[in-house]
């Protein structure tokens, strides 16, 4: 296994005075490459700005500040510097004294009067090469639009006037872990370091039933894929009782390699892992923790939507939940299935947990929830949580006497079948704004034409949406859905229906369109 840590330089070594490096918030936070866009002036620059804005968009100007950070190399050192920028701004300051969930600041955030926001040192999925801020607001949510929009208006070419100290802190700092917290620094003692994983965790045992786990005598493969979720999650489930083997657990910041996000083919050494050991199931989190994925005991990848269809079964039947479930336009047809099944409402709105935030901000929402993996229940905090996931369907395995795969089996035997794919296509700029320009933003294609291509492929067209991207929907409750990236260079082309030689057809139809 490769533990080499990734090389970082030496503050702005080789950085010429007058670069300024862009800054972009995409659909959840800016991600950039370290050491060359992501760099001590950069992340300096950006925590001014949030720092401002803050200020003016906040009631309380004596709020605090919570900043937490993942996995990642030097993330634990570039929260200290963001936090010494924060602090000279005027601002009361914690630092999680160790590594800790996205979900874990969140929630923390939203339990605490005292804090008015919140910076997570992330970049959730991307390759280790990769580092991030993400901005939350009060209640712990993810920051809008709107919000980011005034962030990036706010940055000025320079770094702030207190650069110097930011830098002392950053070199003084270090990434916390369970067994070696980080302390107070000499060179920043406005900082304050604190533990937020204690009271979140505690708040993870009581959102399941433990003695049932605890007697269900489950077997459980967990994959944090490097990430901020390692060990965590963990030592919950061995305390309630599951016999728990952990693969991607060590403390290697390059990642082995591996991207941190639970989907194919990342997952594969979970999926080895519970065939090999005959487990029940294999639960992954992605690198900050706020996604979930799943492998049954056979080694075959769980869609999130069945994941999802899944837990809306379970709150609703065991928990005695109810309230809206709230998908995006990515999510799957099993979901309004289920609601109809159970008397339940469902909303759709565009791809990006924000947009679910948004409809939790309305109320009445009991769970929302992403294509990515990605969801979250607002009872407990208004963002996606990916240990609170994992503890669920193990509960609800517990509840059932019943494997993943069979849980998975009965959902489909009462709701039907449905299949789900999903391909990634890098397109120049000119194929991409070709795109846009034909089939989102402009009219030229007509709905007559849309149904002379997809009739060889036995679908009925009967919808249309451009609520993001295009969506075709079919007859036979098949769709077709192809829009734009927010946070990287791709067209996405997603598909669902009866059988896997369908979807395959369709995403062939949606590649060729995004591809003119």
């Amino acid at each position: 296994m490769n533990t080499s840590p990734i090389t970082t330089e030496a503050p702005d070594q080789g950085i010429p005075p007058s670069q300024v490096d862009p800054v972009h918030f995409g659909t959840d936070g800016w991600r950039a490459l370290i050491d060359k866009d992501f760099n001590h002036r950069s992340v300096a620059r950006v925590a001014a700005a949030a720092a401002q804005v803050f200020k003016e968009q906040t009631d309380d100007k004596d709020g605090a500040i919570l900043i937490g950070y993942d996995c990642r190399q030097d993330a634990g050192r570039y929260a200290a510097l963001a936090a010494a920028v924060i602090a000279a701004a005027g601002f009361d300051v914690r630092v999680s004294d160790r590594y800790c969930p996205t979900p874990a600041l969140c929630w923390t955030i939203g339990q605490d009067p005292t804090l008015i926001g919140g910076l997570m040192l992330t970049s959730s999925h991307n390759p280790a090469e990769y580092l991030g801020i993400k901005l939350r607001m009060a209640d712990g949510g993810a920051s809008p639009s709107t919000f980011t929009d005034m962030v990036e208006a706010a940055l000025v070419d320079e770094p702030p006037s207190c650069f110097a100290d930011a830098l002392a802190a950053f070199e003084a700092a270090a990434n916390g872990t369970p067994d070696a917290p980080a302390g107070p620094l000499a060179v920043a003692p406005a900082l304050e370091f604190v533990d937020i994983m204690s009271a979140y965790l505690d708040a993870l045992r009581a959102a399941v039933d433990a003695p049932l786990i605890r007697k269900a005598g489950l077997k459980v493969v967990l994959d944090p894929l490097y990430g901020a979720g390692r060990g965590y999650l963990a030592g919950l489930l061995t305390e309630f009782g599951v016999q728990v083997a952990e693969v991607n657990g060590e403390n290697d910041p390059s990642f082995d390699g591996l991207h941190p996000e639970p989907i194919l083919p990342w997952v594969q050494r979970g999926a080895d892992k519970v065939v090999e050991l005959g487990f029940d199931a294999c639960f992954i989190t992605d690198g900050d923790a706020d996604r979930i994925g799943a492998v049954d005991h056979t080694g075959a990848y769980v869609t999130t939507h069945r994941l999802l269809a899944l837990l809306i079964g379970h709150l609703v039947e065991n928990q005695g939940l109810t309230g809206r479930v709230v998908r995006n336009l990515a999510g799957s047809n099993l979901l309004l299935r289920q609601c109809d099944r159970l008397g339940l409402s469902l909303t759709t709105c565009p791809v990006g947990f924000k947009w679910i935030y948004a409809e939790m901000l309305e109320g009445g929402v009991m769970i929302g929830g992403e294509e990515s993996g990605g969801m979250g229940i607002p009872s407990h905090v208004r963002e996606r949580d990916g240990l609170l996931m994992a503890l669920l369907l193990t509960e609800l395995m517990a509840y059932r006497g019943k494997r993943l795969h069979e849980l998975v089996a009965e959902l489909l035997e009462v709701l039907g079948p449905l299949e789900y794919g999903r391909r990634d296509l890098r397109l120049t700029p000119e194929q991409k704004d070709a795109f846009v320009a034909t089939h989102i933003q402009g009219s030229a294609v007509g709905f007559e034409q849309y149904e002379e291509l997809f009739a060889p492929l036995g679908e009925t067209l009967c919808e249309i949406s451009k609520l993001d991207g295009i969506k075709f929907c079919f007859a036979s409750d098949a769709w077709l859905l192809i829009r734009t990236s927010g946070t990287e260079p791709l067209v996405r082309v997603y598909a669902e229906a009866s059988t896997d030689a369908q979807v395959s057809s369709l995403l062939d139809t949606g590649c060729s369109l995004a591809q003119n």
